[in-house]
């Protein structure tokens, strides 16, 4: 198997890793697993090309601090992070330094799956991302949301907790979910981390750089 063909699983939780492995394998995947960034990066990994899947939350080094290092090394691998949904500051802060995707805990295998996939599909051609919208395209979509929907918007790519925009906005959490949803609808984003890769790669000037 090439390669741009691996995954490489970096969780401190051996029950996690064991269950990705397990996962990654039944659906014809080579996985590699590690308890570590350090040991992933003491095997080499900085050298590797594929997917890397990294949980944000890990002692000594995190997922967020891993992905940096790659970054700023040139590193070739497509890097996914788990995130909680407290995390999700640093994954949209990850995106802004170059990660693929983000998955927010607890995650449904099909999704994991389709994330990885993707991913490979980056690796393989680095100039060739998930299908990203036009600026043009992005433009017609914002310009369908409502003023609210748009504050909402500003602050969901900047990474904010539902309880901190509402308290921003002094609205409700269950408003800012339903707000989220027509986002979601509207921006036709799969998740979060398809909405801000969204934003990064086809709204100029929607959000912060």
């Amino acid at each position: 198997m090439s390669d741009h063909a691996r995954i490489f699983v970096v969780d401190d939780d051996p029950g996690m890793r064991d269950s990705l492995r397990f996962l990654l394998e039944a659906q014809g995947f080579e996985a590699e697993t590690y308890a570590s960034a350090r040991e992933f990066l003491a095997a080499g990994g900085a050298g590797k090309s594929g997917c890397l899947v990294a949980d944000v939350r890990m002692p000594e080094m995190n997922g967020l601090e891993l992905q940096q290092h790659l970054a700023g090394g040139g590193s070739r691998l497509s890097v996914i992070l788990m995130t909680g949904h407290a995390d999700v500051p640093m994954a949209v802060s990850a995106m802004r330094a170059g990660a693929f995707d983000f998955i927010e805990k607890p995650f449904a295998d099909d999704a994991l799956l389709d994330s990885v996939r993707r991913a490979l599909e980056r690796a393989r051609a680095r100039e060739r991302t998930a299908p990203a919208a036009a600026p043009a395209d992005v433009a017609r979509r914002l310009a369908a949301l409502t003023p609210r929907e748009r504050e909402v918007l500003d602050h969901l790519v900047r990474g904010s907790a539902h309880k901190v925009i509402a308290h921003a906005l002094n609205i409700s959490p269950r408003t800012i979910e339903v707000h989220r949803a027509r986002i979601m609808q509207k921006m036709a984003a799969r998740n979060l981390a398809h909405l801000v890769q969204i934003m990064l790669t086809g709204g100029p000037g929607a959000a912060d750089r």
